[in-house]
C-alpha cells in the first residue's frame, strides 16, 4: 500500500538539498554532480529509502541516485536521510520522477547497476508493459547502463518472479547471470545482501524471496 498523500511534501522534496529538480539537465554530468568519478547506481522505486541508504553506507566508493514517483513516499526517505544516523553521506541523491522518463535524465552507459526491489506487481495482464521487469522496460534501461551493468531484482511474488525470469530470456541485449527462489538460504546470492523494510515483513511472514540478475551484454539500446 501507498502511502497517503502529505500535503507538505512537495514543498519538502523542493526545498531539500539533494533532491535533484530539473535532472534532465545533468543528463551526461552525474559526475558533476556528485563532484567524483565513481560509478553511479540507482534504485528505482526506493520507497521509505532503507536500502537504499544503508547500501550508500556501505559503499562510500559508488554513486547512489533514489528514483520514487509517489511525493508523499520520498518524503519519508528524505526524513530517514536527514537523521543522525545518514546526515553524513554525500554518495547521495533523489529523484522525484517516472521510470519511463530514464533515458531523459540519463545518458548512454552513464549507470552501472539499476536496484528493483519489490516493484509492484500490476497482476493484470493488460498491465504487464507497466512491470518494472518487462520487455520494454529492460529496453529502456539498455539506454542508460552500461556493458557489463546489471539489474538486480527482489520480489516475494512468486508470478512476477516467473514473469520476470522470461521477460530477461526475451530481452535483447540482456542474459540472466544468476537467480534464486529462496535468497535468504543461498549462501552465495545472499552474501552482502540488505534488506528493504518490505524484505524484512515478508520474510517474517514466511514467504521465501526471490532475487535475480540480468547483465548487460550489449550497448545497444532495443
Amino acid at each position: 500500500m501507498r502511502l497517503r498523500n502529505i500535503p507538505r511534501a512537495r514543498e519538502v522534496i523542493q526545498a531539500h538539498k539533494d533532491v535533484v529538480r530539473e535532472a534532465e539537465k545533468q543528463k551526461g554530468c552525474w559526475q558533476e554532480v556528485f563532484g567524483n568519478t565513481a560509478p553511479l547506481h540507482i534504485e528505482i522505486g526506493m520507497g521509505k529509502g532503507r536500502f537504499l541508504l544503508q547500501t550508500a553506507t556501505e559503499h562510500p566508493e559508488i554513486n547512489h541516485i533514489g528514483i520514487e514517483r509517489y511525493s508523499s513516499v520520498l518524503l519519508r526517505a528524505i526524513e530517514k536521510y536527514d537523521t543522525p544516523q545518514f546526515k553524513d553521506l554525500v554518495n547521495v541523491r533523489f529523484l522525484c520522477m517516472d521510470a519511463h522518463d530514464l533515458e531523459t535524465i540519463f545518458a548512454p552507459g552513464e549507470v552501472e547497476r539499476i536496484y528493483l526491489n519489490f516493484s509492484d506487481p500490476w497482476p493484470k495482464a493488460r498491465h504487464a508493459q507497466r512491470r518494472l521487469t518487462s520487455v520494454p522496460f529492460f529496453g529502456r534501461y539498455g539506454k542508460i547502463i552500461r556493458r557489463g551493468g546489471r539489474v538486480e531484482f527482489k520480489t516475494d511474488n512468486q508470478a512476477l518472479f516467473d514473469f520476470s525470469l522470461e521477460q530477461v530470456e526475451e530481452a535483447p541485449g540482456w542474459a540472466l547471470s544468476a537467480y534464486t527462489r529462496d535468497l535468504h538460504k543461498d549462501t552465495a546470492m545472499n552474501r552482502g545482501n540488505v534488506m528493504t523494510e518490505y524484505e524484512e515483513k515478508f520474510s517474517a511472514q514466511g514467504n521465501p524471496i526471490c532475487k535475480l540478475i540480468a547483465v548487460r551484454t550489449s550497448e545497444d539500446g532495443i
